[in-house]
Protein backbone atom coordinates (compact mmCIF):
# COMPACT_ATOMS: atom_id res chain seq x y z
CA UNK A 1 0.00 0.00 0.00
CA UNK A 2 1.18 3.51 -0.74
CA UNK A 3 1.17 5.69 2.34
CA UNK A 4 -1.73 8.11 2.21
CA UNK A 5 -1.46 10.53 5.10
CA UNK A 6 -3.42 13.29 3.36
CA UNK A 7 -6.77 11.51 3.16
CA UNK A 8 -6.52 9.79 6.55
CA UNK A 9 -6.41 6.25 5.15
CA UNK A 10 -5.17 3.34 7.27
CA UNK A 11 -4.68 -0.16 5.84
CA UNK A 12 -6.32 -2.70 8.22
CA UNK A 13 -6.00 -6.50 8.44
CA UNK A 14 -7.37 -9.10 10.82
CA UNK A 15 -5.57 -12.16 12.21
CA UNK A 16 -6.87 -15.48 13.56
CA UNK A 17 -10.35 -15.49 15.04
CA UNK A 18 -10.91 -11.87 14.01
CA UNK A 19 -10.43 -12.82 10.37
CA UNK A 20 -13.11 -15.52 10.73
CA UNK A 21 -15.34 -13.08 12.63
CA UNK A 22 -15.28 -10.64 9.69
CA UNK A 23 -15.77 -13.32 7.02
CA UNK A 24 -18.77 -14.81 8.89
CA UNK A 25 -20.42 -11.40 8.66
CA UNK A 26 -19.70 -11.10 4.95
CA UNK A 27 -17.08 -8.42 5.57
CA UNK A 28 -13.54 -8.30 4.20
CA UNK A 29 -10.61 -9.14 6.48
CA UNK A 30 -8.46 -6.53 4.66
CA UNK A 31 -9.59 -3.03 3.91
CA UNK A 32 -8.85 0.67 4.24
CA UNK A 33 -10.29 2.70 7.09
CA UNK A 34 -10.21 6.46 7.65
CA UNK A 35 -8.81 8.07 10.79
CA UNK A 36 -8.46 11.77 11.60
CA UNK A 37 -5.04 13.50 11.38
CA UNK A 38 -4.77 13.47 15.19
CA UNK A 39 -5.17 9.68 15.12
CA UNK A 40 -7.32 7.25 17.09
CA UNK A 41 -6.37 4.58 19.58
CA UNK A 42 -6.39 0.96 18.49
CA UNK A 43 -9.32 0.43 20.84
CA UNK A 44 -11.30 3.25 19.19
CA UNK A 45 -10.64 1.83 15.73
CA UNK A 46 -11.57 -1.71 16.85
CA UNK A 47 -14.82 -0.42 18.39
CA UNK A 48 -15.68 1.56 15.25
CA UNK A 49 -15.18 -1.62 13.20
CA UNK A 50 -17.56 -3.54 15.46
CA UNK A 51 -14.92 -5.99 16.65
CA UNK A 52 -15.65 -7.90 19.88
CA UNK A 53 -13.37 -5.87 22.17
CA UNK A 54 -13.04 -8.68 24.71
CA UNK A 55 -11.49 -10.80 21.92
CA UNK A 56 -8.89 -8.25 20.75
CA UNK A 57 -5.60 -8.39 22.63
CA UNK A 58 -3.17 -6.25 20.68
CA UNK A 59 -2.59 -4.36 17.47
CA UNK A 60 0.31 -4.32 15.04
CA UNK A 61 1.07 -0.80 13.89
CA UNK A 62 3.56 -0.63 11.03
CA UNK A 63 4.90 -4.08 11.93
CA UNK A 64 5.36 -3.47 15.67
CA UNK A 65 3.11 -5.02 18.31
CA UNK A 66 1.39 -2.42 20.51
CA UNK A 67 -1.19 -2.24 23.26
CA UNK A 68 -4.69 -1.22 22.20
CA UNK A 69 -4.30 2.28 23.62
CA UNK A 70 -1.54 3.06 21.08
CA UNK A 71 -2.43 5.72 18.50
CA UNK A 72 -3.07 4.88 14.86
CA UNK A 73 -2.39 7.68 12.38
CA UNK A 74 -3.14 8.19 8.68
CA UNK A 75 -0.75 6.16 6.54
CA UNK A 76 -0.28 3.42 9.16
CA UNK A 77 -0.58 -0.29 8.42
CA UNK A 78 -2.61 -2.00 11.14
CA UNK A 79 -3.45 -5.61 12.07
CA UNK A 80 -5.60 -6.65 15.01
CA UNK A 81 -4.49 -9.70 17.02
CA UNK A 82 -7.08 -11.80 18.86
CA UNK A 83 -6.88 -13.05 22.43
CA UNK A 84 -5.72 -16.63 22.80
CA UNK A 85 -2.70 -16.50 20.51
CA UNK A 86 -0.69 -19.66 21.40
CA UNK A 87 2.29 -19.34 23.76
CA UNK A 88 5.27 -19.67 21.40
CA UNK A 89 3.73 -17.22 18.96
CA UNK A 90 3.17 -14.72 21.76
CA UNK A 91 6.92 -14.62 22.35
CA UNK A 92 7.77 -14.49 18.63
CA UNK A 93 5.31 -11.66 18.06
CA UNK A 94 6.64 -9.70 21.03
CA UNK A 95 3.43 -9.97 23.05
CA UNK A 96 5.36 -11.62 25.91
CA UNK A 97 9.01 -11.13 26.68
CA UNK A 98 11.08 -14.31 26.36
CA UNK A 99 13.57 -15.41 29.02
Amino acid sequence: MVEDTESGVVNVRMFGFLRSFMKERGLPDRFDETVPPEGKSGLEVAAALGLPLDKVEAVFINGLIRQLDAKIYPGDRVAFVPSGTPGPYRVLLGMVKGK
